[in-house]
């Protein structure tokens, strides 16, 4: 698949669940945690396919032509880098805190900003610069490394190469680890011990 249809597939899971939040009950607090725990994976490995393959992909051939202007690949690290700190703390946040609806109300306000940015500006600049079999070959790539990218916010961890590529891999096995312990809790405390 080609690199941007995947992105753009990524972006409109991304707004279903961010629809699916602003749908919900406010005083639904289970289907928030719900919501809370299916976006911080979806974002959290979304960001780390474009911090790990697309973004140094396009960084590299931005390089090679003269002009090119690697703002926006700059500025998406940033947005990413201040998502990533809002995950992490709607991740530790209880659903009925005060502040939990208006945190996750600013990152769906800032992440459909981002993708507003990503998609109007540099996938017009992505197109110009590479061929439609170099995005199809990324596409394959970002699509088989995809299910192996951490699924939590690090926004500790750098988030250019060569130390994201070093450090993704082991917090993926790790966040897998996390999110199976987790899951074992809940049906321990669903079906009361037993």
């Amino acid at each position: 698949m080609n690199a941007l249809t995947l992105l753009k597939q990524d972006h409109g899971n991304l707004d279903e669940l961010f629809r699916r939040f602003e749908h919900a009950r406010p005083d639904d607090a289970a289907e928030a945690a719900r919501v809370r725990d299916l976006i911080v994976e979806h974002l959290s490995r979304h960001s780390a396919i474009e911090e790990q393959v697309f973004y140094p992909a396009v960084l590299a051939r931005f390089a090679e032509r003269p002009g090119e202007d690697a703002f926006p690949v700059l500025e998406g690290l940033e947005e990413h880098h201040i998502a990533k700190w809002t995950l992490n703390e709607l991740e530790k946040m209880a659903p009925g805190h005060e502040r939990f609806r208006p945190k996750m109300k600013v990152l769906i306000e800032q992440t459909r900003h981002h993708v507003r940015e990503e998609e109007d500006e540099l996938f017009v600049q992505v197109r110009e610069a590479f061929t439609v079999e170099e995005l199809n070959n990324l596409g394959e790539r970002m699509e088989t490394l995809e299910p192996i990218m951490p699924t939590r916010p690090h926004p500790r961890i750098p988030d250019t190469a060569p130390l994201n590529l070093l450090i993704g891999l082991p917090l993926a096995v790790l966040d897998g680890a996390v999110s199976a312990g987790k899951e074992a809790v809940g049906r321990l405390v669903h079906n009361g011990g037993r």
